[in-house]
């Protein structure tokens, strides 16, 4: 498991970087493989981070959508950062990938809210992504 969550982090950090430089996810993706590759201090890039990742681009003008949709009181552009990438990772890995409990997608994201954000912010990644956990049945009959 901590292979997995290792590739969640660095999954997030990929997002995070891509946002904080107005830059696509895929070219900052691609920026961390050719790195890994040409040094050796880099760390690689595993299989289940490019799929996060790859996921998350396929899927993001709807996983904007649908967190701009649920957050209470919060607009996209209003969030903290770090707070706004790892619920697009969690919505992503939440709904699309079926190969994570859902209860592990919550928990993940809320110790990585612990370990990068506010003090505030676990409780309102967790509410969130809560209530896309609630309402995914019926987010994937909208996809259909």
């Amino acid at each position: 498991m901590a292979a997995r969550n290792t590739a969640r982090k660095r999954a997030f950090q990929i997002l995070f970087e891509a946002d904080q430089r107005g830059t696509d996810v895929l070219t900052v993706l691609a920026d961390w493989v050719r790195h890994s590759r040409s040094d050796t201090r880099q760390p690689p890039v595993s299989e289940f981070t490019m799929q996060l990742v790859e996921g998350y681009a396929e899927n993001a003008a709807r996983i904007d959508e649908l967190i701009a949709q649920y957050a209470v009181d919060w607009t996209l552009d209003r969030m903290p950062v770090v707070d706004r990438n790892l619920l697009r990772l969690g919505a992503y890995e939440l709904i699309w990938e079926d190969g994570t409990p859902d209860a592990v997608v919550l928990d993940e994201a809320v110790q990585l809210a612990k370990e990068f954000s506010t003090d505030e912010s676990p409780s309102f990644v967790n509410g969130l992504l809560g209530r896309l956990k609630d309402l995914k049945p019926t987010l994937r009959r909208d996809e259909a």
